[in-house]
């Protein structure tokens, strides 16, 4: 028994040669980004439903792939201060290629240092953050496992963070760190406008309000993420963008680059609308 894929034909394909028709066609999207040199550990995705933002996560996880990631971490939840953390320590979560193993050693030592609540195959809070990348994860890295948590928008997530990274490391994994946040999500749809509607609210958000948070992330200040997306509702899984530049902080010096930004107006022209980064974290 696996945890089913409760998004597969909506959010994304049920099937794996149609979610493979997709994942060659985002292939093609971002094909002058500079690897050379580079030792990625981890990013920011967005988590919208692949027509929207699936290019962008699609090509973060494939620059972070190799043969040799043993696991995946993947930080994310619409969690809210107060919230507790989530996991999932054993068993496996299906995709359209098929079920993808948690590590569960490494997710119960990790279980060990917080407290969370426990997440099992068959009893679960239904999300999006975390399974929309699980598709690209199984495709691009079919041998690895992941640990999916979900990491509250508190500073307490700069230590899970951390420990998680310490944890792979002292248990000898080959890890990569997922932060799973979309940005600010405008209009009347999302009850939160307030620049009105038009073209002049749809530039402030692009060009003032996402910008913010991507400039905290890429400057990877966590302080300022957290504080960003409270005062100004510009990422709704801050927890996840914390724990995840926090773990490959621990990894050791790192830098950041902005693979792409767009928003679902991009795509399909609405008044309410959301903002999607993707974002890579390199060691040099």
């Amino acid at each position: 028994m696996a945890r089913k894929s409760i998004l597969a034909g909506t959010w994304y394909p049920d099937s794996a040669n149609e979610c493979e028709k997709m994942i060659n066609s985002f292939e093609k999207v971002y094909p002058n980004f500079n690897t050379d040199g580079k030792m990625f550990i981890g990013g920011i995705v967005p988590h919208a439903g692949w027509v929207f933002s699936g290019a962008i996560a699609c090509n973060v996880i494939k620059y972070l792939s190799n043969d040799s990631i043993d696991t995946c971490f993947v930080f994310g939840k619409h969690l809210s201060e107060s919230s507790p953390n989530f996991i999932m320590t054993e068993g496996f979560w299906d995709t359209p290629f098929g079920p993808i193993e948690i590590d569960s050693e490494l997710a119960a030592a990790v279980f060990n240092k917080f407290k969370f609540n426990l997440e099992t195959e068959d009893k679960y809070e239904p999300e999006n953050t975390i399974e929309v990348q699980l598709g690209f994860i199984k495709y691009y890295m079919p041998n690895a496992k992941i640990v999916p948590i979900g990491a509250p928008p508190r500073e307490s997530s700069v230590e899970m963070g951390e420990k998680a990274a310490e944890i792979s490391k002292n248990m000898g994994r080959n890890s990569i760190f997922i932060g799973s946040t979309d940005l600010t999500h405008y209009g009347a749809n999302y009850g939160f406008a307030p620049k009105g509607e038009g073209k002049s609210a749809l530039e402030w958000v692009k060009n003032e309000n996402d910008m913010n948070m991507v400039k905290m992330m890429l400057e990877k200040n966590k302080s300022g993420v957290l504080n960003e997306a409270k005062e100004n509702y510009n990422a709704c899984c801050s927890g996840g963008v914390i724990a995840a530049i926090s773990a490959c902080e621990r990894e050791g010096h790192c830098r950041s680059e902005l693979l792409s930004y767009l928003t679902s107006y991009d795509v399909r022209q609405s008044s309410s609308f959301v903002g999607y980064a993707g974002i890579l974290y390199s060691i040099f």
